[in-house]
């Protein structure tokens, strides 16, 4: 038996006798067997937060440790990264596991996913719970891939913080900018970790640049590697002014030894790390006032005597404030400069009381999440993260209340001490929290289950997958009555396929994956139509003038016009049946039967006859839109993609000759060390397969990312060819 374990945080602030939820970041499916205390599942599990050595704290202190040493991150980054790894490594030094965990191997505790740990790539965002220093860290790995962007969404709106994870041989990649706008939205303080430092073509100072430059972020430098590639050894702290270094002789990188730099016995590196703790004490003074004050008055001669701990809790404010993001280094891979970064986690990103929510948490089953086991408790305080059992009925974005009195009462009371807020700084605090942005899926496909017998059980699958995973969508083909699964990409599309039958035990047939296009039309057209029908001894009649025209601006959406003649009266009672009418016919165009968007529909005249039902009333308008449609000029809207191709010098050409034929738009060719990254844009209908086709041309030594651009209009050409292919012309 299967059932939905929901992730939600707790913010600190409480709301008396009012008691609002802050639902879940995602769901994860999970057996109810697993949910025993302390169930081992093929890992060597150390000790649960709260347990150091053969000393067992309070269980007070394990469930509701002090809010203010609560840190709740997640690890962001481009596919390959390194964020899993770097995840494995914190759990190994935090004392969660006892073994370290490996990709490759697919072992590692948050790639618990039959499909992760066969394909080396995080799918499904996976939470874990430990101990660091006396701080409870509640952290949450995301996936890197495109099609999982969703997954990152709905993290970010439960964290207080974000480790974005930078490989430093590649710097700022496409999915890099991807998570860090994300992060942007929710207001999310980071700290970048230039991870594989290692790496041959490893640059420290590429890799900052690139920070500055696509992130558009002020890169504060709290490290600096001790050499870079093969050479890399260690790193120096510039906030304290010491150098790390990590015993050679250890396998797992627990053995290092922090010593301050000497000029006797590092001249240079001393010299180095001076001017660069200078140049990070100036910028963070011109970032925070109360800083510049302490430097411009004590230390003004001499920046050297300014203790470390004045310039950390500056960097702490400034990281809060996000006019700053500092910058660590190191090698996940190679055990190097992790426990550092955990140091910095806890230093420099916020604890739940330095945010701004307004929930208090009430809910009848709490779970503590270890990726995917879980430890039921029985009560959580304000800031922590958590999962809770069932809520079968709620979805991703939900804001849980125990009654819609109790929600009404507190909007209230949020809205009255807003207006105080606003006055003061014009920025009222929400109550509720914003819905998730649900991307529209770009490819989809046929699936049919073995036999009609097992229809019932698809459809029960699918229904569970998309309350899962919102970004998945079902719908039904009026024509042929087949099932159409839509998805962010071939990735995802294939991972749901296999899911259903691993999971569901399900054998399922996939037709062939289609680009989602869309319609619009390119001038105005006007239609008239009459319904007229008797249905027992009630006869039902309307008749419905429209006009659809084409708009400039991008709207998914039709939007609904009415011209003056319309009587209010009518549209009192009509409106709703009309435009549900309206938007059924925009659902399917005339050309492909795609979605029609970036059009207006005005209605010019309604006659209704009495006793006619709302439903005729909806099905007129749809049948009259749809004429208009069809008189107009059409046009087909496909699907263009950001694509970003990092290929070797030597292979360029046949890479630009292969998108060439693929109708791709080259904007720019950029140097990465010894690399070449092209930037451009390519049309989805003909990067599919695109992953095969590089390998063949680069001997498998090139990498590419795609995300959604645009939806552009075709040439009349590849629109013909288009359409006859699916009138099966050609």
């Amino acid at each position: 038996m299967l059932t939905n374990l929901r992730i939600f945080a707790v913010s600190h602030q409480t709301i008396p006798s009012v008691h609002i939820n802050n639902l879940c970041c995602y769901k994860i499916r999970a057996s109810l067997k697993r949910l025993k205390p302390y169930v081992l599942l093929g890992r060597n599990y150390s000790s649960l937060p709260g347990l150091i050595g053969n000393d067992i704290k309070s269980l007070h202190s394990v469930i509701n440790p002090p809010i203010a040493k609560i840190r709740n991150i997640g690890i962001m980054a481009h596919i390959d990264a390194g964020k899993t790894t770097t995840t494995e490594r914190i759990l190994y030094y935090s004392g969660y596991t006892r073994s370290l965990g490996d990709v490759d191997d697919g072992d590692t505790v948050t790639d618990f996913m039959a499909q992760e740990r066969e394909r080396g790539i995080t799918i499904q965002s996976a939470a874990v719970t430990f101990d660091w220093k006396g701080y409870r860290v509640n952290l949450i790995d995301t996936p890197g891939h495109v099609d999982f962007t969703l997954e990152v969404e709905r993290c970010l709106r439960v964290l207080d913080g974000a480790v974005a994870v930078l490989d430093a041989s590649a710097g700022v990649e496409a999915q890099t900018l991807t998570v860090w706008r994300q992060a942007d939205k929710h207001k999310i303080p980071r700290i970048c970790f230039l991870n594989k430092m290692d790496k041959t073509g490893a640059s420290f100072k590429y890799a900052v640049e690139s920070i500055r430059e696509k992130l558009k972020a002020k890169p504060l430098l709290l490290q600096l590697p001790i050499g870079e590639a093969k050479t890399f050894k260690g790193l120096v702290d510039v906030v304290t002014k010491e150098k790390l270094l990590w015993n050679s002789n250890s396998n797992d990188g627990k053995d290092f030894e922090r010593k301050p730099l000497l000029e006797v016995s590092d001249p240079e590196l001393l010299k180095e790390t001076t001017e660069a703790r200078n140049a990070l004490i100036e910028q963070v003074a011109d970032l925070d006032d109360e800083f510049a004050d302490l430097v411009l008055g004590e230390f003004s001669e001499n920046f050297d005597l300014l203790p470390a701990e004045k310039l950390q809790h500056a960097i702490h404010r400034v990281t809060l404030a996000q006019t700053a993001v500092p910058v660590l280094c190191g090698s996940a891979l190679k055990n190097k400069g992790v426990q550092p970064l955990l140091d910095a986690v806890t230093m420099y990103l916020p604890s739940p009381e330095e945010r701004n929510y307004e929930f208090l948490e009430r809910i009848s089953r709490l779970l503590l999440p270890f990726a995917d086991q879980h430890i039921e408790i029985s009560s959580l305080s304000a800031g922590n993260i958590a999962l809770t059992v069932g809520l079968k009925h709620t979805a991703t974005g939900d804001t849980l209340v125990s009654s819609k009195s109790s929600a009404l009462a507190a909007a209230r009371r949020a809205e009255r001490e807003g207006e105080k807020k606003h006055r003061q700084n014009n920025e009222a605090e929400r109550l509720l929290l914003a819905g998730v942005e649900i991307p529209e899926p770009v490819f989809f496909c046929t699936i049919e289950p073995p036999s009609v017998a097992k229809q019932p059980d698809l459809e029960h699958a699918l229904k569970c997958l998309q309350r899962e995973d919102p970004s998945l969508k079902v719908r039904l083909d009026p024509d042929s009555g087949q099932t159409i699964l839509c998805g962010m990409g071939e990735l995802h599309i294939e991972i749901i396929h296999d899911r259903i039958k691993r999971e569901y035990g399900l054998e399922t047939y996939l037709g062939p994956l289609q680009v989602a296009y869309r319609e619009t039309i390119l001038n105005s057209a006007r239609a008239t139509d009459t319904l007229d029908r008797t249905l027992g001894d009630k006869r039902h009649l309307v008749t419905v003038e429209v006009e659809a025209r084409p708009i400039e601006t991008s709207s998914l959406m039709p939007v609904i016009e009415y011209a003056e003649s319309i009587s209010e009266e009518l549209l009192k009672v009509s409106q709703q049946a009309i435009e549900n009418g309206i938007h059924s016919a925009c659902l399917q165009g005339p050309l492909l039967g795609s979605p029609v968007q970036d059009v207006a529909i005005t209605l010019h005249s309604l006659t209704v006859h009495p006793g006619t039902s709302t439903t005729m009333i909806s099905a007129c308008v749809s049948r009259c839109v749809q004429k208009a449609l069809k008189k107009a000029d059409k046009q087909v809207l496909e699907p263009l993609m950001n694509l970003e191709v990092t290929v070797a010098r030597d292979y360029l050409s046949p890479v630009l000759g292969d998108l060439a034929q693929r109708r791709g738009n080259i904007q720019e060719i950029q140097t990465r060390q010894d690399n070449k990254v092209v930037i451009g844009f390519v049309p989805l209908a003909e990067i599919m397969g695109y992953s095969t086709a590089l390998r063949t041309l680069t001997s498998g030594s090139a990498t590419f990312a795609l995300e959604l651009s645009t939806y552009q209009a075709m040439n009349p050409q590849d629109q013909n060819t288009l359409l006859n292919r699916r009138s099966g012309l050609t």
